[in-house]
């Protein structure tokens, strides 16, 4: 079980490391004229985007480095959670715009943060 936590936690960091890199140096319009996954930006400010970015950015990082270092691994299970909160938030803005196929991801990327904060939180804890 610990080798699935650390895969799953490893490959949420990839993803939420790219995410977030992307909101981060991206402006608002370039994000917009990215695709169609990305129109949720239409409803935010460019200042929010980037605070997305930055918590998405942050939660990647702590997912992976407190346990990698055995420095306040505590921060894995709680990285997690905070993530999972991010895509509470961002399935509601996608069922709120009817952008139903984007909250797959977000229900997919909840579960797997979901995974690892009860894995990391419970029975295999640092």
């Amino acid at each position: 079980m610990n080798v699935a936590l650390w895969a799953v936690a490893a490959l949420l960091a990839l993803v939420f490391l790219g995410a977030g890199a992307m909101k981060l140096t991206r402006s608002k319009e370039q994000l917009l004229a990215s695709g169609p996954t990305m129109t949720w930006a239409e409803d935010f400010s460019p200042g929010l985007i980037k605070t997305i970015g930055l918590l998405e950015v942050l939660g990647a990082i702590g997912l992976l480095l407190p346990a990698a270092v055995d420095i306040a691994p505590v921060f894995v299970p709680l990285a997690a959670t905070g993530l999972a909160l991010v895509m509470v938030g961002a399935a509601i803005t996608h069922g709120r715009r009817g952008e139903y196929q984007s909250i797959i991801v977000n229900v997919v990327l909840l579960a797997m943060t979901v995974f690892v904060a009860w894995g990391r939180f419970g029975p295999h804890a640092f």
